[in-house]
C-alpha cells in the first residue's frame, strides 16, 4: 500500500491514536518560542500519560515562560503516572510548575464537549495532534473561539472546503517545517500487530525496536514564524510557449513553484506545495481549482490542459509583477 494512503485507511477505520514524536515537536516549536511567554497553552487531544506535547511543555515550562499548561483527551485507559485514578474516567491535567494537578472530567473528554470548550476559552494557544478524522470540525472550532494554534493535520486537508477558505483568508498557513516528506508517528502497542498485518512495509519503519507509522502529515498554524514572509526569488520570464493556458479556465499553468514568472500579472495555477513558499505580501491567493470551476460552470471539475485533467491547483496572482 502506498505511503500516501496508510493514514487515510486508518481514518476510515476511525483509528486516530497516532502520537507525535518528541523530536518532531521540538524541531517545530523552537521557531515559536517568543509566542509562549506568559501564555496559557491547551493540549486538548492529549493523554498526559503518553503525550509528547504534554511532556515538551512540562519540561520547558520555565524556559518558555508559560503561565499555565492544560491537557485533556478523549477517555482512554489512562494509567502509569496517574494510576491512582479511575482509568475509565476521562481526566485532565493542569500544570503551573510544581506538581501536576489532575482533575476528572464529567464527560468523555471530547474536544467538542461543553467542559472542554470552557477550558478552550481560557487558553491563548492550542498545540496538539488532533484526530485526522475530525480535522474538518476541529479547526473551525479554533477559529470560532479566536485561538492561536500550532497543530498537525493531513496534507490533503489543504483541499477541504472547511480549511482552504481559511488559508485563502490568511487565517491559517503552513508551519515552519516544509510540506515535503511527512512525519513518522508513534502508535499504541495494541495497533502494532494489526499494522504489520494490514499495511505494506513502506507504510512504517522500525526504529530502535519501535514501530513508527508514516503519515502524510504537516504542521498548520496561525502564528507568525520567520518563513511566513520570506520573499520568493523569481527568475523566469513569461512566454506563452512555456506557460500555456488551461483549456477550461483563464489562467496559465506553472508546474513548479520555483518557476513562477516574475513578469506575469494574470492568474496562475500552481501546485498545492506552493503554500510552502506563500508570502502574503508577494502573492494573492485567488482560489482552488474545483471551487472556482464549480462557481464558473456549476460543475465540479479540475483544470484541463491539452485535453488532460491536471492535479489539484491553487490559483494565485503576483501582487507586484516586474
Amino acid at each position: 500500500m502506498s505511503q500516501n494512503r496508510n493514514l487515510h485507511k486508518a481514518k476510515s477505520n476511525k483509528k486516530d491514536e497516532f502520537y507525535t514524536q518528541l523530536s518532531d515537536i521540538e524541531n517545530e516549536l523552537r521557531h515559536y518560542r517568543d509566542h509562549f511567554q506568559g501564555k496559557v497553552v491547551y493540549c486538548n487531544c492529549d493523554d498526559p500519560t503518553v503525550s509528547n506535547f504534554y511532556r515538551y511543555f512540562q519540561l520547558n515550562f520555565e524556559f518558555l515562560g508559560l503561565k499555565r499548561l492544560i491537557t485533556t483527551c478523549y477517555k482512554s485507559k489512562q494509567a502509569d503516572m496517574f494510576s491512582q485514578h479511575d482509568t475509565e474516567q476521562a481526566i485532565g491535567v493542569e500544570y503551573a510548575g510544581g506538581e501536576p494537578q489532575v482533575f476528572q472530567l464529567k464527560g468523555d473528554g471530547d474536544f467538542r464537549s461543553s467542559e472542554c470548550i470552557e477550558l478552550l476559552k481560557q487558553a491563548d494557544i492550542v498545540v496538539t495532534n488532533p484526530p485526522f478524522s475530525l480535522f474538518r470540525e476541529y479547526v473551525p472550532q479554533l477559529v470560532e473561539y479566536d485561538k492561536k494554534f500550532i497543530i498537525i493535520g493531513d496534507k490533503n486537508a489543504i483541499t477541504y472546503k472547511e480549511i482552504f477558505p481559511l488559508i485563502k483568508a490568511g487565517k491559517l498557513w503552513v508551519g515552519y517545517k516544509t510540506m515535503s516528506g511527512g512525519l513518522y508517528m508513534d502508535v499504541p502497542d495494541h495497533y502494532v500487530e494489526e499494522i504489520k498485518a494490514n499495511y505494506g512495509k513502506g507504510s512504517y519503519k522500525i526504529f530502535d525496536g519501535t514501530l513508527k507509522m508514516f503519515a502524510r502529515a504537516m504542521w498548520y498554524t496561525n502564528l507568525w514564524h520567520k518563513r511566513r514572509n520570506e520573499e520568493l526569488i523569481l527568475y523566469k520570464k513569461y512566454t506563452p510557449e512555456e506557460y500555456p493556458h488551461y483549456d477550461n479556465y483563464d489562467a496559465i499553468e506553472v508546474s513548479k513553484t520555483k518557476e513562477i514568472p516574475y513578469d506575469y500579472a494574470g492568474a496562475m495555477g500552481v501546485p498545492i506545495s506552493f503554500l510552502d513558499k506563500h508570502n502574503p505580501d508577494q502573492f494573492e491567493i485567488v482560489g482552488m481549482d474545483r471551487p472556482l470551476m464549480t462557481e464558473l460552470t456549476g460543475r465540479v471539475s479540475r483544470f484541463w490542459l491539452n485535453g488532460k485533467e491536471m492535479y489539484a491547483r491553487i490559483v494565485i496572482r503576483n501582487m507586484s509583477p516586474q
